[in-house]
């Protein structure tokens, strides 16, 4: 018997489908855009959440020894990084974590730099603070991304960046970075002094031989970086606003506690704490389930592609629950949105998100739904560009 259910979230207050009119101008879309699932979370995070609401009192919490092991056990587990519970913070979101970050250690007019295509609160949080934003390129080679080391470095130089928001595994190509070229990155950002931001919210959700190698095991960069993840993209937790920030130095730790001081944010929600503990405790089934269940999607979407639209370019999924799809072979950024919206009628994250216009040929398609939503997206633009 399946561990996973998918479910119809429309008219239940979801960003995803019920925020459609406002992001899109039209509330009949096929929701394949936020980074969210369409899955029901694992029922041992459900019951546990049933048995804190039927206790019945919900004042203050104290945060449970447990919440820590369970996270501290995971990491340990499943990716080999022994973590000490006196370097845990916490944030209500990755984001908001990294915005605190840039605020903390740089400066108004400070330059950060980010590898584009990004996640596209990267690219906020440095203009939103009155930051230098830039980008050095990935390097694009039919759908794979690598780092152009050279132009990164120089860059940096030209620049006198401070701080780099590292993306790993990168959100949206999908790629999974090897211990190398992470070492080629610190490196670059130890030389000139770069303090880096490791956004490893995906490191779960890796794919075949890949593996997701944890920052802090690439060597001794422990005084130059904070990491952080949370178990809302692996569990579909984003509601629950509780994500997980690692701080081995301890310098760096009391310049978090400062910041966190003095904006007052020390600590979450019991339910977030209850459901993320559930989870990493318990959960792995249900995840290993999911992790087939959006590779087999990748995989469907991908056939359909080859056989129907042969040239449309889809970035190999090593890691993450987003396809990264290139359709300039048949569509001008110009046509994007008019043809995915009201000839599809579907909501995608459009490629100029990450970065700019020349990334305008794509789309981030969410593939953390079921099997007949992909079907019918991906039928639909074939259907329409035929």
């Amino acid at each position: 018997m399946s561990l996973v259910k998918y479910v119809d979230r429309k008219n239940t207050n979801s960003v995803k489908w019920d925020n459609l009119q406002t992001m899109y101008q039209q509330d009949d879309l096929l929701a394949m855009w936020v980074a969210d699932m369409d899955f029901k979370v694992p029922d041992v995070v459900m019951k546990a959440l049933h048995n804190y609401v039927d206790g019945g009192a919900y004042g203050y919490y104290k945060v449970p020894d447990s919440y820590y092991e369970a996270f501290i056990n995971w990491e340990k587990t499943y990716h080999g990084y022994e973590t000490k519970r006196e370097w845990i913070r916490f944030s209500p979101g990755v984001v908001a974590a990294f915005n605190w970050v840039v605020q903390f250690m740089t400066q108004p007019g400070d330059a950060v730099i980010v590898t584009t295509p990004v996640y596209y609160p990267f690219l906020n949080a440095v203009k939103d603070n009155g930051r230098k934003l830039i980008t050095s390129d990935l390097v694009n080679n039919n759908g794979t991304y690598t780092i152009d080391f050279a132009d990164f470095e120089q860059k940096i130089i030209d620049n006198k960046v401070t701080l780099f928001i590292l993306c790993s595994p990168h959100n949206p190509v999908g790629r999974v970075w090897t211990k190398e070229e992470l070492k080629a990155m610190f490196d670059i950002c130890r030389k000139h002094n770069v303090f880096v931001i490791s956004d490893e919210i995906h490191h779960d959700l890796v794919y075949g031989e890949n593996k997701h190698i944890p920052s802090f095991t690439v060597g001794d960069y422990d005084d130059m970086m904070i990491m952080l993840t949370a178990p809302s993209k692996t569990f579909n937790l984003a509601a629950c606003q509780n994500s997980v920030i690692v701080i081995p130095d301890e310098t760096i730790r009391q310049k978090w506690d400062k910041y966190v001081n003095e904006i007052h944010i020390l600590g979450g929600n019991a339910f977030g704490y209850v459901a993320a503990e559930a989870a990493y405790t318990n959960g792995r089934a249900w995840f290993e389930e999911v992790k087939g269940i959006i590779y087999g999607n990748y995989v469907c979407m991908k056939e359909m592609f080859a056989k129907e639209l042969p040239n449309v370019i889809v970035s190999p999924l090593e890691g993450t629950y987003l396809a990264w799809i290139d359709m300039r072979n048949y569509l001008k950024t110009e046509e994007m949105k008019a043809f995915m919206q009201e000839k599809c009628g579907l909501a995608f994250d459009y490629g100029d998100w990450f970065g700019g216009d020349e990334f305008g040929t794509f789309i981030r398609m969410n593939l953390a739904t079921s099997r007949e939503n992909v079907e019918l997206a991906v039928g639909r633009i074939i259907e329409n560009l035929k």
